[in-house]
């Protein structure tokens, strides 16, 4: 019996320096924030009703297009406002980890670093006390590229505002409490980490005017643009309205 008990105390210490040999250091998480989440398949839009899935995956079945043009139908419409009195500080300070009410807030982590390791792989932090991103690989959903993420070259990914705060603002938000704003700017669901220079060529467009060069995520993407606006309760222009309606037809 003693001989059986120490063969196996032996097995299960040699599995044990096993396991501490194979564990992989690729993502090293920051003490007191959540592990980065691994770098598996992004997230449909109709999965992923709170943004805290990651990225933005392309919708392909007849079904979910169906489902998504289902949502489209629900948005109000209206004429965009002017953009009199509109500036990126009326949403608050910018990506702020105190909005109130939405996912991944009060975590001492900003916003902008959350998207981050929500939507990329392979993640390395600047230390092991920060939630700070210092690289990372990003599969951008508007190009269909892999984009190489540092720190020292931070504008090659830029966190998107889907229904951007312009727009919002054109659109009703001008009339908003302040708290409400800084929930659109801080809210996952309304935010995409992409590539920057094509995230600058958007700028404040809404769907009429502008929708990703890659034609495979175009749906998913209205469809997102459709539950923050939903979420919100924030019309669309009857031009949006038609454009979203039909790049899932």
């Amino acid at each position: 019996m003693r001989k059986t008990r120490l063969m196996a105390a032996g097995i299960a210490m040699a599995a044990l320096a096993l396991a501490g040999c194979n564990k992989s250091d690729d993502t090293v998480a920051p003490q007191g924030a959540a592990p980065a989440a691994p770098g598996g398949p992004a997230t449909a839009p109709l999965a992923n009703a709170d943004g805290t899935g990651r990225g933005l995956a392309p919708v392909t079945s007849a079904a979910d297009k169906a489902a998504g043009r289902a949502l489209i139908d629900k948005l109000r419409t209206a004429p965009n406002g002017p953009k009199t009195g509109y500036s990126r500080d009326q949403y608050g300070t910018a990506w702020s980890d105190k909005a109130s009410g939405v996912p991944l807030s009060g975590n001492k982590c900003d916003t902008r670093d959350d998207i981050l390791k929500r939507d990329g792989a392979n993640i390395q932090y600047k230390d092991k006390a920060s939630c700070v991103v210092s690289t990372m690989t990003l599969p951008d959903p508007y190009t269909g590229k892999d984009i190489a993420f540092t720190k020292s070259k931070a504008s090659t990914v830029q966190i998107d505002h889907i229904v951007p705060l312009s727009a919002s603002w054109q659109m009703g938000a001008d009339k908003w409490p302040a708290a409400k704003r800084m929930q659109l700017a801080n809210d996952p669901l309304n935010l995409l980490a992409v590539d920057g220079p094509t995230n600058g060529g958007k700028g404040d467009s809404m769907p009429a005017a502008w929708l990703p060069p890659n034609p495979n995520i175009r749906c998913a993407y209205v469809i997102r643009y459709a539950q923050v606006s939903l979420k919100y309760d924030l019309p669309v222009t009857p031009a949006d309205k038609t454009a979203m309606a039909g790049v899932c037809g």
